[in-house]
This record gives structure tokens, C-alpha cells and sequence, in this order.
């Protein structure tokens, strides 16, 4: 199992201060925030793309290869590239230079975003949104694979003898992730090419993602490409953690009441029954061990620390206790019995 951070990028007031960051401090603590994953023994730092505010994480790539200079091992993903807004030479050309310049320590996640408005925005249709996942990433992967390529197709212009530079490090394109939060058609394209499929495990409960990866396994070996069991399932998890649960929760209380996004939501209720989990180390292990009941063997998981206006002090105590008292207890655990589902397509790249 890799265990990682993700994050959004979002710029929200500190809600027992009134202060938030700027753009330029918010952006600088998003690198801080990787490097100390690495430091700290992180397998992973992924940054979602938005193009809306109070998100600032709208060129992913450059975040990427900014932390890519400060790094060594880590890999570094993202945590949303949007499919359907993006064109797809400029996502194989972005991501191949992106391998190039981080030696290969590069896979992405692809997402058909979850705001309406980001569309029209790049002169494309929301309705199409699902058309235009399956056609941009069956040419995206033919950019990768093909010195030549000859294309046509609904939503852009054809390609004649097209060559996407620079090709990808060791002619391997970086692993791909479809994410995805309501969209069973996400779930049979990542299981058509054998790609991993990540549910982000927030908002709804696990009951609800586990029926899309219980479609994505069962695709994933109607397609050939080996048992349910061997198909490659990532999951996301929010987390606050202290010593112990009390201060945790009290900590916590304002920032999760206070983001926009969950008024009318219960605390305790999401941490019941989603992939949020608010307490001590022991409960943050507890949760994600069990993750497997719901998602069988899971290779990836991605804690999400700094949502909401957490202060950067705070995500960073946050990182010490995780690889401080959780990896290590995660990787006992759940090592032998996940194994390293991503070992084969990312071992190459740390030696």
C-alpha cells in the first residue's frame, strides 16, 4: 500500500482568527506542506486542478514540478487533472516533461471536476462531460503510445501525423487514476485499460463508493485484465489527528462547521460513515483499516489535511503525528496483506 497527502488548494478564512492566506503564502505552503510528506515518509503528495475560486491549484503540473526540484522520492500525482476541459496534447506533453524533470516519480488522476461552471469556461458543454472523458483520454493514451498519430473525433480539431513532445521517460506513460464520485460509465473505463479507479471517500458514506469499485473489479477481469482482486483501487480520507480524540475534535469543530461546504452536515455523523476521521492515531488507523472491508485490497491511500483554512502549523503537526505513529503501524498491517498493488508501474522510477 502507498500512503500519501492530497490536496486542493483552497484559500478559506482560519475561522477562530478571520485571517486567511494570500495567494502567493497559500501557494508556498502547498511545497512546504509535500516536502514535509516526503520528509516525513509520505509515499505520495497529489494537488487536485480547479480553476474557480478559492481555489489557486489550477496549473497542477507547474505546482508539481516546483516540488519535483525540492524532492527526491516522493511521487507526485494529482489528485484531479480535468479530462474534459483540458486538452489531451497538452495533458501528454505537460506530464511526459513533468516525468522528465522528477525522473520519473509521476502519475496522475483523472476527474471530469465537480463545478458546473469550469465548462463553458474552456468552450465545452457540462452535458458532454462523460463523452468527452472517454474520448479525450482514448486519444491521451494513443499520445503517449504513438510517434504518429492520425485522429479525428467530436470534440477537437483532428491530428495529422502528430507527435505529442517530449515522449514519455523510458517510453512509460505516467500510471493513470480515473477519480470519481457518481459515474459508473468512470468506473468501467479505468477497469476497460486496467488503470487504478480512486473514489475520494468524502461527502457520501463508503457503503455508497463501495458499490462503484465492486463494478470496477468485476470489470476490471471481464476485460482481462486478472481477478477482482488484483484490480488497482485507491481511496481518499480526510483527517484531523491529535493525541488524543478530545482535542482533536474540539480543534477541529470550527473548520468543519465553518467550510461552505458542509452546512448542514454533522461531524460526527461524516465521521461514522465516510472516509473523514477526526480523533487520535489509533482512530485514524482503525479507520483506514477498515477501508478493505468496503474496497478490498486497497493500493493507495491519500489523507486530506488542510481543508477549510487549517493553518499550514497545524497541517505540519498534522504530517509529524501521521508519520510518526500512523505509517508505520498502516504498513505493518496492511503491507502482507495489500501488498504493493503500484510496485508495477512505479518501482522503476526510485532506482
Amino acid at each position: 500500500m502507498e500512503i500519501g497527502i492530497f490536496g486542493v488548494g483552497d484559500i478559506h478564512p482560519d475561522p477562530n482568527t478571520g485571517q486567511a492566506p494570500t495567494e502567493f503564502e497559500r501557494i508556498h505552503a502547498i511545497t512546504r506542506i509535500a516536502k514535509h510528506a516526503e520528509d516525513a515518509g509520505f509515499d505520495v503528495y497529489a494537488i487536485g486542478e480547479h480553476h474557480n475560486p478559492p481555489f489557486i491549484s489550477s496549473a497542477d503540473s507547474t505546482l508539481l514540478a516546483y516540488i519535483a526540484a525540492r524532492t527526491e522520492r516522493i511521487t507526485l500525482s494529482t489528485s484531479t487533472t480535468l479530462i474534459t476541459t483540458n486538452d489531451p496534447v497538452k495533458i501528454a506533453e505537460d506530464f511526459a516533461t513533468l516525468q522528465h524533470l522528477a525522473n520519473g516519480r509521476v502519475d496522475l488522476m483523472l476527474g471530469r471536476g465537480n463545478t458546473a461552471e469550469v465548462y463553458p469556461w474552456f468552450g465545452q458543454d457540462i452535458r458532454q462531460g462523460i463523452p468527452l472523458a472517454v474520448e479525450n483520454y482514448a486519444l491521451l493514451r494513443r499520445l503517449w503510445r504513438e510517434e504518429n498519430v492520425n485522429w479525428s473525433g467530436r470534440f477537437r480539431t483532428p491530428l495529422k501525423n502528430f507527435t505529442a513532445m517530449p515522449r514519455p521517460l523510458n517510453d512509460t506513460p505516467p500510471f493513470v487514476w480515473h477519480g470519481s464520485i457518481r459515474s459508473p460509465e468512470i468506473a468501467e473505463q479505468a477497469a476497460t485499460y486496467g488503470d487504478g479507479f480512486f473514489v475520494n471517500n468524502l461527502f457520501m458514506s463508503m457503503d455508497y463508493f463501495k458499490q462503484y469499485v465492486d463494478l470496477y473489479r468485476e470489470r476490471y477481469a471481464h476485460h482481462g485484465h486478472g481477478h477482482p482482486e488484483d484490480a488497482i483501487v485507491g481511496a481518499g480520507a480526510a483527517v484531523f489527528v491529535r493525541p488524543n480524540s478530545q482535542d482533536a475534535w474540539t480543534e477541529y469543530a470550527p473548520y468543519y462547521y465553518g467550510h461552505p461546504i458542509n452546512q448542514g452536515a454533522d461531524m460526527e455523523h461524516a465521521v461514522a460513515n465516510t472516509g473523514l476521521t477526526v480523533g487520535s492515531p489509533q482512530q485514524v488507523i482503525d479507520k483506514v483499516l477498515r477501508f478493505p472491508k468496503y474496497f478490498g485490497r486497497t493500493s493507495r491511500v491519500l489523507f486530506g489535511l488542510d481543508f477549510g483554512g487549517v493553518p499550514e502549523k497545524t497541517v505540519h503537526e498534522q504530517v509529524d503525528l501521521l508519520g510518526e505513529q500512523v505509517l508505520p503501524v498502516l504498513r505493518r498491517e496492511l503491507g502482507e496483506a495489500s501488498g504493493s498493488r503500484v510496485n508495477h508501474f512505479v518501482s522503476w522510477t526510485h532506482g
